[in-house]
């Protein structure tokens, strides 16, 4: 099983396993860019989300694209995910290569919870 396959399944047991057999892989992307991060927050996969963070996934980690995992979860909408990554030191101002941020992405998916999750975490709400 692979570590993708292990996030998708939000198994635990076996995301843990592949980690301590090669810790490199927490923020190694797959074919397509995605990190481990980016992957389980972007399924919702709480839990999977956890364990990578507490394994030093990088929470700032961008794709090529320049999206973040909070970037993701601000277009899918899960306040808990999105308050475990602000925790864990997710970076609300970073943008990604269109030059969008977290607040940004909330707002044009209508994720009226994300854009107060962020604001009541001290995003500003004017763009620059």
């Amino acid at each position: 099983m692979t570590l993708q396959e292990a996030i998708n399944n939000e198994d635990v047991e076996a995301i843990k396993t592949i980690l301590a057999q090669d810790p490199s892989l927490v923020n190694q992307p797959d074919y397509r860019g995605f990190s481990p991060l980016v992957l389980a927050t972007y399924l919702q996969k709480e839990k999977a989300t956890q364990i990578l963070l507490e394994h030093q996934a990088d929470v700032n980690q961008q794709d090529a694209n320049g999206n973040t995992a909070l970037m993701g979860v601000c277009y899918k909408g899960s306040e808990d995910i999105g308050q475990l990554l602000i925790d864990s030191g997710a970076d609300m101002g970073l943008k990604n290569n269109s030059g969008d941020t977290a607040l940004d992405f909330a707002r044009k998916f209508g994720r009226q919870n994300m854009v107060a999750l962020l604001v009541k975490n001290g995003a500003e709400l004017n763009k620059d």
